[in-house]
């Protein structure tokens, strides 16, 4: 694993450097983790994920943050874009289907996540594990302005998970349809629309990782 990406979130959860020249040495190891990896079947197509994917105002903040200019690097540039889209966004109508239950109602954002990170650093599912089978699914519900300015500097250590309005569900696969199209999002690239269905694929990939990797 050569990190590359605006956010660099995978590469965070196992310690994975920034640096070129130590992400050559790490892969160069031989300390191997298996994870897993989760398929995602939607409106457009299907694609592998191995990190996190998300339906809902996710997806247009990774359209807007994927046009900007990078100089300010991604933890600056994915917040900047949240902002910004949460400006304008309209919570929808978002059904959530899961192993053992369903939820229904108005929801900002859906995530399906297989790691912590997503958004240049943002711990957004803080329990998840990427080797344990299951994905954590996190409900963002009818959030409003007020809520976004309180919570949103929460995001960077978890601290949005205990708002009355986000609810941590866990399950090996996801379902989600909505009253109207939704975007949808994988590893920080919109790919698509709902509805979408995501499902785990048990430690499908093994990775070079640090002797003290911290997943």
């Amino acid at each position: 694993m050569l990190p590359a990406g605006t956010g660099q979130d995978f590469g965070r959860t196992y310690g994975i450097p920034s640096r070129f020249d130590d992400a050559v040495r790490v892969a160069l190891g031989d300390t191997t983790l298996a994870i897993d990896l989760g398929r995602a079947t939607f409106a457009g197509g299907e694609r592998w994920f191995a990190n996190v994917g998300s339906v809902g105002m996710s997806g247009a903040v990774a359209h807007r943050a994927n046009s900007m200019s990078k100089l300010l690097g991604g933890r600056a540039t994915f917040y900047y874009a949240l902002v910004r889209e949460f400006a304008v966004w309209k919570n929808t109508d978002v059904t959530v289907r899961f192993d053992g239950g369903e939820r229904r109602g108005r929801m900002h954002d859906v995530i399906v996540a297989n790691g912590a990170w997503h958004g240049g650093g943002m711990k957004l599912a803080p329990d998840a594990r990427p080797d344990d089978g299951l994905f954590d699914v996190v409900l963002i519900g009818d959030i409003s302005k007020l809520d976004f300015v309180t919570t949103s500097p929460k995001l960077y250590k978890g601290g949005h998970v205990h708002h009355p309005r986000v609810e941590v569900l866990r399950s090996a696969w996801v379902e989600i349809e909505a009253a109207e199209a939704l975007p949808l999002e994988l590893e920080g690239e919109q790919v698509g629309t709902t509805p979408a269905r995501f499902e785990i694929v048990p430690r499908a990939l093994r990775v070079r990782v640090p002797r003290a990797s911290p997943a």
